[in-house]
């Protein structure tokens, strides 16, 4: 029998900047269901977010969000697959809806991990670096287009 179609998810906006992105960036952020508190922390670090590009003029802090978040974005990544009895890292392209999940984790994470400061400024910190793509979680997906890139022999296995 074949399964239900999932009907695609859909996000409000959210309140300050009318971003879907940002409402799942938000809810991503969130710990134990405390939504008020990740707001204002992402709210926050995008108020201290100060990125100049080549002309030298200052970007909205909207803009630097989606600017990180397309840079630690992974195109591919690779996925077991098991033939003849051997393991096989197979190469695939990332969905879009995955893309994005990956991304959130991977800066969220590349920030809980500096200690010390308030979460608000190493939050802002991570995604200035990925907006110049520097930082942890522009080096995660580096890794991971390397490992795909290092298993294309196997692409053929992926069906």
């Amino acid at each position: 029998m074949r399964h239900p179609i999932k009907k695609p998810r859909t996000w409000k906006p959210d309140l300050k900047y009318q971003s879907e992105t940002l409402t799942r960036f938000i809810n991503a952020v969130m710990l134990d269901g405390k939504k008020d508190i990740a707001r204002k922390v992402v709210y926050e670090a995008l108020s201290n977010l100060s990125v100049e590009n080549e002309e030298g003029k200052k970007l909205e802090a909207i803009e630097v969000f989606e600017t990180a978040i397309r840079n630690v974005s992974p195109l591919m990544e690779v996925r077991s697959r098991r033939v003849g009895g051997a393991n096989y890292q197979v190469p695939r392209e990332v969905p879009q809806q995955r893309r994005l999940a990956l991304a959130f984790r991977w800066i969220i994470n590349g920030a809980r991990n500096k200690k010390g400061r308030p979460m608000a400024e190493k939050l802002a910190e991570e995604l200035t670096l990925a907006a110049k793509n520097e930082g942890d979680a522009v080096k995660k997906k580096e890794d991971m287009h390397r490992m795909a890139e290092s298993n294309k022999a196997f692409a053929h296995f992926a069906w």
